[in-house]
């Protein structure tokens, strides 16, 4: 951001020659600091978008320095590795999704309607933010820490649990063994999710996760 010098119009003139030329200047006023947590947020949100870039290689700490015109110092300020920088996206997609799974858990009575519901909102999540889609899937992290892609396996297992015990209680009524049966299901659809996304994310966000969504959850629901 630049700006402009504040000149006296009138400069007061002075019987000192150099005096009468001189205008007076104001300092440029100090580059605005984040608020504490801003900078913070704005780093993982370049992060996100530029994960979003098809087709993008391994992303470096001097490339995100650069999108946000900052030193690679700046951001160590507020991340202590880049590994930090994509758990920091990590917990974003564990707190959203699972805020959510617990909506649906206690606003849909019906544990297949539950199941189907929590199916459809993971693959719009991942519709809605194709860079978090390839940490999801693994895509980002290919070259990164392994606890990242432990914790994403992790997000995923407790997906299928969630899954299981929607399905679990629907079987009750009408199945004579719905505990294996709801494992059988809930391990397919989360299967289903998992294909999905890796799909998205591998044909450069071009074939939607949601595609045929309704057809298929009917058909495996």
């Amino acid at each position: 951001m630049t700006h402009a010098d504040i000149r006296n119009p009138d400069p007061v003139q002075s019987s000192e020659p150099a005096a009468a030329a001189a205008t007076v200047s104001a300092p440029a006023p100090a580059r605005k600091r984040p608020k504490p947590g801003e900078r913070r947020v704005q780093i993982l949100q370049a992060l996100a978008t530029m994960l979003e870039q098809p087709g993008a290689e391994r992303i470096t700490t001097a490339a995100l320095a650069a999108k946000l015109d900052v030193s690679e110092a700046a951001l160590y300020r507020h991340f202590a590795s880049k590994a930090q920088m994509f758990e920091g996206l990590i917990e974003f997609i564990e707190q959203s999704v699972f805020t959510l799974v617990n909506q649906i858990s206690e606003r849909e009575a019906q544990g297949h309607a539950q199941a189907a519901r929590i199916v459809g909102m993971l693959i719009q999540f991942a519709e809605k933010n194709p860079g978090m889609t390839r940490v999801m899937v693994g895509d980002a992290l290919v070259f990164e820490n392994d606890r990242l892609q432990h914790r994403m396996n992790q997000f995923f297992d407790k997906i299928e649990a969630s899954l299981r015990q929607c399905l679990r209680a629907a079987g009750e009524a009408d199945s004579a063994t719905p505990t294996v049966e709801a494992q059988v299901r809930a391990s397919m659809l989360t299967s289903f999710i998992v294909g999905r996304l890796q799909r998205f994310a591998r044909s450069g966000f071009k074939r939607p996760p949601s595609e045929h969504l309704d057809a298929s959850l009917a058909r495996m629901i």
